[in-house]
């Protein structure tokens, strides 16, 4: 299982925590952010596939920010994957 940590950028979390193995995503954590939010998505992401996960969150807006949580984290595991 390979580890992963992302400082994300411009969203209200910090961070995101994460797991791969197997092209599967495991261990989707946020440090900060809206904590119900956050948690319902690592929960939701449990065991899905990495490039499915992406295609599902890249793009979703935070009230007009541009990214959100859950697009800092599709960035994530783009970057990951490519490496």
């Amino acid at each position: 299982m390979q580890n992963y940590s992302y400082q994300t950028r411009g969203v209200c979390a910090k961070k995101v925590d994460f797991d791969i193995e197997d092209g599967k995503l495991h261990n989707v954590k946020f440090t900060g952010g809206c904590p119900g939010n956050t948690a319902a998505v690592g929960k939701l992401l449990e065991g899905m596939d990495a490039e499915k996960a992406v295609a599902i969150l890249k793009g979703n807006d935070c009230n007009g920010k541009g990214t959100s949580c859950a697009d800092q984290l599709a960035i994530a595991v783009e970057q990951a994957l490519a490496n």
